[in-house]
């Protein structure tokens, strides 16, 4: 193989460039990017960048060591065999990665949304003190922007359509416990309540309530920036992840995929995941890049993403849907808890609440898929490793 093509200048595209030459790759290797920064750290971008203690999350690289052509402000829009057509022409490959990510999901009107580093930086010039802020979702996303814009001293609503914030990740019964949060930090927060329209100046509710708005924020998921991929022969699932093996490959004869766009079966949790976080873009590109390579290494990770709102860490391991049994750990009502979910006597997810020893813990219990003494591990004084058996 002589010439490989990465398609997405993120975290995921970078971490492929740096473990092919890592794992010995010293063919021709190109990078391309939409945007035209190099890679960048995303996760800052709704916490210290919009809080204005940090400008610039560029991702440290040796571009000269790593010996990539690096091509920036260069959209993919299209794949054909052999070549990805690119906003300034067909760029040839032996061997293809794709880690294009995913795109926000937007709502008519004027609302913006929290994806790139231009979208902090013209979110941070309107957070300002008195400004009314509506947030549309009380996701992740959405609860880490109502922190940062109640911190700057704006007035605060988050309009969530379900019933509990979380509700698109987490059961309600963990859920509405993060409800107390938001009225503690002066944020308003509306459950159940429908979006009709963004209009300038307002946020028009299905019950026709409309609130007053400055500036609005839509944080209401994502989508795998996959459009470019149509007809390809790349198979896309419903929402446009990319299907892949448990090797990475994705349908055609040398191309692989990492990241936020990609959906693989897991052998551990024995359901398709797709994970649009953090660690996976950091961990899969070295499984992709040594298949691309000729190995035959699996990708079945234990999932692992974290949030900082409302003043507390909150860290997530592990596949709870896979679970039949809850089991706190420590009072959801006070400061620091855990919420483990249990399939049997095997611990497969943990939530935790400003308790990192014991997601440190849990993940290698995790890991090992250990079993554990529920009863023990109910008990948050005894240290959360006590309870593996």
């Amino acid at each position: 193989m002589e010439n490989v093509v990465v398609v997405g200048a993120g975290l995921a595209g970078l971490q492929t460039v740096v473990a092919l030459r890592q794992q010995g790759y010293a063919g021709r290797l190109t990078l391309l990017g939409a945007e035209p920064h190099p890679p960048y750290d995303r996760p800052p971008l709704s916490k210290d960048v919009l809080a204005g203690k940090v400008e610039d999350t560029t991702l440290e690289a040796d571009w000269a060591a790593l010996d990539v052509t690096l091509q920036l402000g260069c959209r993919a829009t299209g794949l054909c065999p052999g070549h990805v057509e690119t906003e300034a022409g067909p760029v040839p490959y032996d061997g293809l990665v794709i880690a294009t990510g995913a795109d926000p999901v937007r709502l008519p009107g004027p609302g913006s949304v929290l994806r790139t580093i231009e979208d902090a930086r013209a979110l941070r010039q309107v957070l300002r003190p008195g400004r009314r802020v509506v947030v549309v979702g009380a996701g992740w996303l959405g609860a880490e922007v109502a922190t940062t814009a109640a911190g700057a001293g704006c007035a605060v609503t988050v309009v969530e359509a379900l019933d509990t914030p979380l509700a698109g990740v987490l059961p309600a019964e963990v859920g509405r416990h993060f409800t107390p949060w938001y009225a503690a930090a002066g944020v308003e927060l509306l459950l159940g309540e429908s979006v009709a329209a963004v209009e300038p100046g307002a946020v028009r509710l299905a019950t026709g309530v409309e609130l007053p708005a400055d500036h609005v924020v839509v944080g209401i998921g994502v989508r795998p920036a996959t459009g470019w991929l149509a007809g390809s022969g790349v198979p896309l699932d419903a929402r446009g992840a990319v299907v892949t093996d448990e090797y990475l490959r994705a349908g055609l004869p040398g191309v692989y995929a990492v990241g936020d766009c990609v959906t693989w079966p897991s052998r551990r949790y024995g359901v398709r995941m797709h994970v649009e976080h953090w660690d996976n873009a950091l961990h899969a590109p070295a499984v992709a890049a040594a298949n691309l390579l000729g190995d035959e290494v699996r990708y079945d990770p234990v999932p692992y993403f974290w949030s900082e709102q409302f003043g507390r860490m909150v860290q997530y391991a592990g596949h709870h849907p896979a679970g039949d049994r809850l089991v706190w750990r420590g009072d959801p009502a006070g400061e620091t808890w855990a919420a483990c979910w249990l399939s049997g006597d095997r611990l497969v997810a943990i939530l935790t609440v400003d308790r990192p020893r014991d997601l440190a813990q849990a993940r290698r219990i995790l890991d090992r898929d250990a079993l554990v003494d529920a009863d023990r591990l109910a008990d948050p004084d005894l240290p959360l490793k006590a309870a593996a058996r």
